[in-house]
């Protein structure tokens, strides 16, 4: 069964023109003029149940504004969307039991009271009964380490405090879908992990399904199976990461220090018939680049070390920010066209 089923889904904002000077704010007053900017371009994607996907897209690209017609808060000046079966916007007390959302820079808490009195008054709201209630805070304050913290008015928290409230009080009606919008901005690095390791229990204990949108691609590598990609308000990529990597990737680079002296030539004749292209840095130190899915790493360090003693060795590979970086460089996540590497030259 599909928690998210989007069809040629499409926005449009009206923007009001202003005129320049004087006369023109003059002319504004009894005379707007307006322009249309559409935001998302009859996009169509479907999220079966319990999958993480990540929402990916640069500033502008059309996330948010996705975001927020999923969840109900904006209506869509054209398509079809259902969540959990329903059509947000048109049937909001029922579809609203069945979700969570966090905003990372927005707060569902209220602001001067304490957060063990902002989740009382959610109960209320979803309707949670007192025995549900109990035993899903109890387990939100356990695993989320919020026993300090219930007390205290949420104005008091520091962000990565406020962030473990927050995705506490979008899980205490146990929602099937949470929608999480840059949950992690601005956290230190112990923080985002604390609440990596929260969102994939809650998902493999309760197969609740997240959609997550993050400039932070590491939330995207720690969480997701399974991306979609957004520029300019369409949909560029939607697949694996793993697919992502796999074509994008230019293959990995190792980096090798030898105990003595080594030529290029000996290099290049001991790893004979492997796909490997070979570079001097100094007499004691050489690289190898091996392209993607056409080389072995392990098959190229077993034949050099075979005939060579190695002091150090270090791996290094396209990470997930630079692949990403290309795709909107080239505003395509087509397959990329293999550009043919020149045998380095020794000097």
């Amino acid at each position: 069964m599909l928690a998210i089923d989007v069809h040629e889904l499409r926005k449009e904002f009206q923007i009001q023109k202003n005129r320049e000077g004087l006369k023109g704010a003059f002319r504004d007053l009894f005379k707007r003029e307006y322009s249309r900017v559409t935001a998302v371009k009859d996009i169509s994607f479907q999220i079966p149940q319990g999958e993480i996907c990540g929402y990916i897209g640069e500033n502008g690209a059309g996330k948010s504004t996705t975001i927020k017609m999923l969840t109900g808060i904006l209506m869509p000046t054209a398509g079809d969307i259902r969540v959990n079966g329903y059509i947000p916007f048109k049937e909001r007390e029922k579809f609203v039991r069945g979700i969570g959302v966090v905003f990372g820079q927005r707060s569902q808490l209220w602001w001067d009271i304490g957060v063990i009195e902002s989740f009382h008054l959610l109960k209320k709201v979803y309707r949670v009964p007192d025995s549900d209630f109990k035993q899903r805070l109890d387990e939100l304050v356990e695993r989320l380490e919020l026993q300090e913290l219930l007390n205290r008015p949420v104005r008091k928290l520091s962000l990565g405090q406020r962030m473990r409230c927050e995705l506490s009080a979008a899980l205490l009606h146990n929602p099937q879908i949470l929608f999480l919008d840059e949950p992690t901005i601005g956290l230190d690095i112990i923080v985002k992990t604390e609440i990596r390791e929260f969102l994939k229990s809650i998902n493999q204990r309760y197969g609740t399904t997240i959609l997550l949108t993050t400039h932070d691609l590491q939330d995207i590598e720690a969480l997701c199976s399974r991306v979609i990609m957004l520029d300019d308000g369409r949909i560029i990529y939607d697949g694996s990461l793993d697919e992502l990597k796999a074509t994008w990737g230019k293959g990995k680079e190792v980096i090798i220090q030898f105990a003595e002296r080594v030529s290029l030539e000996e290099l290049k004749r001991l790893t004979a018939g492997l796909e490997v292209a070979w570079e001097l840095e100094n007499s004691l130190t050489a690289k190898a680049f091996i392209p993607q899915q056409k080389g072995s790493v392990s098959e190229v360090l077993a034949r050099v070390v075979g005939g060579r003693q190695i002091e150090d060795i270090k791996i290094v590979e396209t990470n997930t920010d630079d692949i990403v970086r290309e795709i909107y460089k080239t505003g395509s996540a087509a397959k990329p066209v293999e550009a043919v590497r020149e045998e380095p030259v020794h000097v």
